[in-house]
């Protein structure tokens, strides 16, 4: 082959090559693709022994496929070689091209090293072009052929036919092969990751329709309300998907909960709760409203789902019902806040509501500096006006936003306040004596019932304990309470029947003002004592129990 005069080897040489360079691009495999290349530099280059060693990713070559002799391959085939010991080949002898040739007499210092070879010996060579049998002639691959690259493996051969060194055409073959089976061997490398990534992109997408698939049935036959809507944009917060337990909980198909929001739904008293509920892990208790216009208690908790990793994201909703949980919780709340008699609010939750609306802020001042004219009539009575207010606001700290409560000043115009009528029965404890707790109770209940309809709503009626109850009304002036206490002692004249009897009782009422700078407690006892001086000037103050503190 390597008689370089006859221009006839030469084409013979190209056709070879070009021959087993179509084989190496028929392989189906990395593993072909190897076993090819060997098997092209026997068949195709006359070698008669060839080893193709692979670099393997911690960077050591194995030998990958071996072609010409079976028992070198049983020898061989798997055996590693460290890559300092293949840098070491590739860096000495003799270079043709891109070809290394290390002639016999150098391979003793290769002799111990762990790169896997056949062995060989023999006498020396007979003349100056004759293969001895340690003779090493290596081919290596690069990822990047034209320009060097990453060291892919390296092609070693053994045995040229004819017993001669490869002359320069059969060495450029050799190197042209080398050549061609980088680039063979990076696309079976490649065809081999893309055949595994399609398989694990099948298998992730498997396991992702599974998934889906999952939560679909999770989602939908879950005992509880669930619900997906939309993060951000100008449909935020808008419900896309909607489970059957919720639909069922609120009386809606799932196409009118569709493009509606829990905010649409919410109890108007709930939508600040539902505005500081965070999305990310948020938690709230609120109402939310059925088809047929009533409200149902949910526990609502939020977290947040991503589409995909820069997908869009949404907000998965759990809807909980807790409507006969939140309604013994509201029901142990009314009685511990409620007179268990009359259903009216007790004394502690009198002196909650009343100390809502005070501030402990000091009695004001008018314009001039001095204490207010009212404040000498009444001990219990104050008045300010605006411009002292803004002036002593850095002064107020928590009271900046705080709406002071003011009694009204004597006279016509004097303004209004928050009224509080305190009603002492007259004649009550007559008829508790004389026919028994279960009457008198009857009468209690029945003035409770009688001072409620008698106030506007927005007013509170309680009942301190006993036979007194108070009222509380704001917006009223004074002449406004005098009359309400008018028609609240009206309304408990009429007689009371109970069990055949016509029961009859009075009332005493005593008015106070309510007042920032004051207690509950004072207020109330302001009151209590116009009351009492109201009863004695009647007569009425025998048997009368003071109820202050």
């Amino acid at each position: 082959m390597d008689t370089e005069s006859e221009p006839y080897v030469r084409l013979a040489t190209l056709r070879q090559v070009h021959q087993v360079v179509a084989e190496l691009n028929c392989a189906r495999s990395l593993a072909d693709t190897l076993q090819a290349v060997a098997d092209g530099v026997v068949k195709g280059l006359g070698f008669q022994l060839a080893v193709v060693n692979l670099v393997r990713p911690d960077g050591d070559l194995v030998v990958a496929a071996v072609s010409g002799s079976a028992a070198a391959e049983a020898l061989m085939a798997g055996r590693v070689g460290s890559r300092a010991s293949w840098e070491r080949r590739l860096s000495m002898g003799e270079r043709w091209g891109a070809l290394r040739f290390i002639p016999h007499y150098q391979g003793w210092v290769l002799d111990g090293d762990d790169v896997p070879c056949w062995p060989g010996d023999g006498p020396p060579p007979r003349f100056p072009d004759e293969w001895h049998p340690e003779d090493r002639l290596l081919a290596p691959m690069y990822t990047n052929p034209a320009g060097g690259g990453e060291l892919l493996g390296v092609i070693s051969v053994d045995r040229p036919a004819g017993g001669r060194r490869p002359g320069p055409w059969g060495r450029e073959a050799l190197q042209m092969y080398a050549f061609q089976s980088s680039i063979a061997i990076s696309n079976a490398r490649l065809r081999a990751n893309m055949q595994r990534a399609l398989v694990r992109l099948e298998r992730e997408q498997q396991a992702l329709r599974a998934s889906e698939e999952s939560f679909r049935q999770a989602f939908e036959y879950a005992p509880s309300g669930m619900a997906i809507a939309e993060m951000g944009g100008d449909q935020n917060g808008k419900l896309i998907r909607a489970n059957d337990a919720l639909c069922r909980l609120l009386g809606r198909p799932a196409a009118a909960l569709r493009r509606q929001s829990f905010s649409d739904l919410v109890h108007p008293e709930d939508v600040g709760v539902m505005l500081r509920t965070s999305a990310e892990g948020g938690r709230a208790e609120l109402r939310l409203q059925r088809r047929d216009g009533s409200y149902v208690w949910v526990s609502l908790r939020n977290s947040v789902v991503a589409d995909t990793a820069d997908g869009p994201r949404y907000l998965l909703t759990h809807v909980e019902d807790i409507e006969e949980r939140k309604g013994r919780e509201l029901a142990l709340a009314h009685r511990a806040s409620h007179d268990s008699l009359t259903g009216l609010p007790n004394s502690a939750e009198l002196r909650a509501r009343l100390s809502a609306r005070l501030c402990a802020r000091p009695q004001a001042t008018d314009t001039g500096g001095h204490a207010a004219a009212d404040a000498s009539a009444d001990e219990f009575a104050y008045t300010h006006d605006y411009a002292t207010v803004v002036s002593a606001a850095p002064l107020l700290g928590n009271f900046d936003h705080h709406t002071h409560t003011v009694p009204p000043s004597d006279g016509r115009n004097g303004g209004k306040g928050l009224a509080v009528l305190f009603c002492d029965l007259d004649g009550f404890k007559s008829i508790n004596d004389r026919f028994g707790h279960h009457t008198g109770d009857a009468v209690l209940i029945e003035v409770a019932r009688r001072l409620t309809g008698a106030v506007r709503d927005g007013d509170t009626v309680a009942r301190l304990g006993g036979d007194e109850f108070v009222v509380l009304a704001d917006g009223l002036g004074r002449e406004d309470a005098e009359d309400l206490a008018v028609r609240l002692r009206n309304a408990i004249i009429p007689p009371i029947r109970f069990e055949g009897r016509a029961l009859r009782v009075g009332a005493s009422f005593g008015i106070g003002w309510a007042g920032c700078g004051m207690t509950a407690d004072e207020v109330l006892q302001s009151a209590d004592q116009r009351m009492y001086m109201e009863k004695r000037a009647r007569g009425g103050a025998r048997g009368h129990r003071r109820a202050a503190g």
